[in-house]
Order: structure tokens, then sequence, then C-alpha cells
């Protein structure tokens, strides 16, 4: 895919993360999977307080989803692009799935697996290598998350 359409399918997943941030006041991350035609087949942001569950983080929510709407477990030759750098959790899902690429926005140095803190998607152990493209759009997935996180310190009591 192009550079272009890269920031285009970008820009769907950081509306997605507002979407997470406004409607249930989540950490704002958006995640959606677009197959090797250019079709969008599945799209999410983080749920995690809202489904209470650990694992509705925005890349396994647009996973799932996909993975309905295709009628397979397997999203070959898919591309997932998400806000925020996939944590261990989403990149091993990533791997299992057989997702062919990643593209995400913001890196993440504290939990990050596609790169800063670990790298997994690229771990010759795996059976199957996912590319990867980092820092699309990374400027406002980031100032999102960090307007995100300071204004809930401001909130928090003293």
């Amino acid at each position: 895919m192009t550079g272009s359409t890269d920031e285009r399918w970008m820009r769907h997943a950081l509306d997605l993360a507002e979407r997470a941030r406004d409607e249930d006041d989540e950490i704002p991350v958006g995640a959606l999977v677009v197959d090797a035609d250019g079709n969008l087949v599945g799209d999410g942001w983080n749920r995690n307080i809202a489904e209470h569950d650990p694992s509705a983080h925005a890349e396994i929510v647009a996973m799932r989803r996909a993975g309905a709407a295709i009628g397979n477990h397997r999203l070959l030759g898919c591309t997932l692009y998400t806000t925020l750098e996939p944590c261990a959790m989403c990149a091993m899902a990533i791997v299992h799935a057989r997702i062919a690429r990643v593209v995400f926005g913001a890196s993440d140095p504290k939990t990050g697996a596609a790169g800063s803190v670990f790298d997994l998607l690229a771990d010759p152990r795996h059976n199957h290598r996912v590319e990867v493209v980092g820092g699309v759009l990374g400027e406002q997935a980031s100032a999102m998350l960090t307007n995100y996180f300071r204004a809930k310190r401001l909130k928090a009591p003293i």
C-alpha cells in the first residue's frame, strides 16, 4: 500500500480512537482491518472498561469483527491499522491471525511489542512474519494519548 493509503486508513483509526475517548472514556486507541482488496472488514476501539474485558483492546476488537465478517480466524493478506503500537497480547493475536501487515501510529515505549520494547512481530522463531510500518500519523496519535492522560491527571483527586 502507498503512504497516502496508509495515512487515509490511519485517519479512520484516529476517528475510532476519538470514539473510544468520547463515548466510553476509554484510552483513545482505534484499529481497523483492511483486506488485500482494500476493503474495510473490521474496526474497533478500546473497550476494556465498557466491556469489563482486559482483552478488549482496539486491535483485538477489530480482528474479531474482521474474522466474523470474512468467516475465518485467519486474516490472510490483511493489514491491521492501529493508532498505538501493539502490546504483546495483540502482537501474538496478530501472528496467530496471520495478518500480513501492521501499520501503527504512536510508538509505545512502555509496552510496545512491534519494536519499542519487544519485537514479537519480527521474531524469527514464529512460523509467520508480519511486515511492520510505524509512525504513520504518529504525532497526532501520540498527542491524542498525551492529552487524554493529561486530562485524567488533572481530574484525579489530590
